[in-house]
């Protein structure tokens, strides 16, 4: 019965939060809060902009921090003239003064990327001492010391550890200094207490509140930069071999496999072709065609191992097991060879590929430890290459081995007995399309996706 009662609270909660969050969308959206974050932008970059990505970065943020001091402190000047001016007029000064140091953090950038953290850091710890010796520990200035530990993180780079241990233990000095030399005079009165237990209570929530965004900032920081890392690795590396090198960092990776395919691809006379275009147009045109080629192998589920100039190879069965693994490749091939043939038309270029395709057992693994690659060796791989250089400009050679696989559904001609290198004299076809579905294999596929599935009893 408590949780049917319940339930109107939860659905109303939920109601709340999605309005909650709807609205803070809609706010983020609207025109103020897109010309307000372009205000922040500019604002924060100033002083910034001779510097390399990540030191700009890391001095921006340091300007939102000088910015955010600047107003906090000018809203305390503000707080101790109403309460009372004349007795608080040393601390206004300070605050002031510090308001004035803040705003001049994005200038000293000029100087260099020091400058500015070093100035604000300076002005911080000689204010808080100020107000320590002022309100005495009861108003809690001495706390804020306690956020260097963590801030200096982030207004320093880690290039600089040793200014940063030092001026932390300057800080743990000073807030030890400021506890046992400014301790209460004497009873306060009821007045003075609550003054002390306000400034000691924003101290309290300024410390936390700093301490909280500098470890979140470090630890996105290192989100970031592990994602960009994976994301670097799953381009050159593919995704199990990621996986495998993640659990087991150090350990070689190496592995046997019986039956995969490989398949190499090369441009037609991509020399003359280059000396035609010329630098800039080549290199826009290999691009392209490689992003088409990089595309055809996520759709068929293959793997692109390299690039080497215009050759272009592509294995299939590996890292994970795959039966079809010949057929794949045989459809990216075809769909290869339309897409060239499409990229004639368009650009009125003598473009034409040659493809060469073998199976059998190879063998794979990462290699190196500086600009590592997964590469892939045995007898298949030097048979496609070799078929690729025997093949017709526009043509797809295949071994026996892959004839054999691919016999039943696709069409094939005879190439004839070709002498390959290294191998001897190898009997070879031209791949030459795949083969409609028989109309007693269409007949099957629609029974079997009629047919009623039984679900096992678990």
């Amino acid at each position: 019965m408590r949780a049917v009662r319940e339930m109107p609270f939860l659905s109303l909660l939920y109601t709340l939060s999605s309005k909650a969050a709807g609205a803070w969308h809609r706010f983020l959206a609207s025109p103020f809060a897109q010309r307000t974050g372009e205000i922040l932008k500019r604002i924060a970059e100033v002083g910034t902009e001779s510097y390399p990505p990540d030191t700009r970065r890391r001095l921006k943020i340091l300007n939102l921090i000088s910015y955010l001091i600047a107003i906090t402190t000018f809203l305390y000047a503000i707080q101790q003239s109403v309460l009372d001016f004349d007795t608080y007029a040393p601390m206004i000064a300070i605050n002031l003064a510090l308001v004035g140091t803040a705003l001049l953090v994005p200038l000293a950038h000029r100087i260099n990327e020091l400058a500015g953290g070093m100035l604000l850091i300076c002005a911080e710890y000689a204010a808080l001492f100020g107000f320590a010796a002022f309100f005495s520990r009861e108003g809690g200035a001495q706390l804020q010391y306690i956020i260097a530990a963590a801030a200096l993180f982030v207004i320093f780079d880690l290039k600089r550890i040793r200014l940063i241990l030092a001026l932390v233990l300057l800080a743990l000095v000073l807030h030890l200094y400021a506890w046992f030399w400014f301790p209460t005079k004497g009873p306060l009165s009821p007045e003075e207490q609550a003054a002390a237990d306000s400034l000691y209570t924003q101290g309290a929530i300024t410390t936390v509140i700093l301490i909280a965004a500098s470890v979140y900032y470090a630890f996105s920081l290192a989100e970031r930069a592990k994602a960009e890392t994976d994301a670097v690795l799953r381009n050159v590396l593919p995704d199990a071999i990621v996986e495998r090198l993640k659990a087991n960092p150090g350990i070689a990776i190496a592995d046997s496999i019986e039956q995969a395919s490989v398949m190499f691809a090369d441009i037609s006379g991509f020399v003359a072709l280059t000396l035609r275009l010329g630098a800039d147009k080549t290199v826009e045109l290999l691009s392209r065609i490689v992003s088409e080629f990089d595309a055809l192998a996520v759709r068929h589920g293959v793997e692109k191992i390299k690039t080497i100039g215009d050759a272009y190879m592509v294995v299939a069965g590996l890292p994970d097991p795959a039966p079809d693994h010949t057929a794949r490749l045989a459809r990216m091939a075809l769909d290869m060879l339309d897409y060239i043939a499409r990229l004639r038309n368009d650009t009125g270029l003598p473009l034409s590929i040659r493809v060469g395709l073998a199976s059998g057992k190879v063998t794979a693994g990462v290699i190196g430890t500086k600009k590592f690659s997964y590469d892939v060796w045995g007898e298949p791989v030097n048979l496609a290459s070799r078929l690729e250089g025997q093949a017709a400009p526009g043509r797809v050679l295949v071994c026996p081995t892959c004839h054999s696989r691919l016999s039943e559904s696709f069409e094939f001609e005879s190439r004839g007995p070709i002498d390959i290198k290294g191998i001897g004299s190898q009997e070879t076809w031209y791949l030459l399309r795949e083969r409609a579905p028989s109309a007693q294999a269409r007949t099957d596929a629609v029974i079997q996706s009629d047919r009623p599935r039984t679900r096992t009893a678990s």
